[in-house]
């Protein structure tokens, strides 16, 4: 959900995270990766913009920052 909501590929999160295409789908398909990684990509998303937002009823998520222009 985060890397549509920045509008990025696969690839593009890839190389920003500087992880493997193959990485990167492996995580989105629910399948473990070690915390390191997880911390790389989360990083890489966070750079971007992207706020993981905790639970809170109605389970965790993601937002993109308020732009600083609009």
């Amino acid at each position: 959900m985060a890397r549509a909501a920045l509008g990025w590929g696969v690839r593009d999160l890839a190389k920003s995270a500087e992880v493997s295409v193959d990485t990167i789908s492996r995580l989105e398909r629910g399948e473990a990766i070690m915390p390191r990684t997880l911390n790389a990509i989360r990083g890489a998303l966070e750079a971007a913009g992207v706020i993981f937002i905790d639970e809170n009823g109605e389970g965790p998520g993601a937002r993109l920052r308020k732009s600083m222009n609009g």
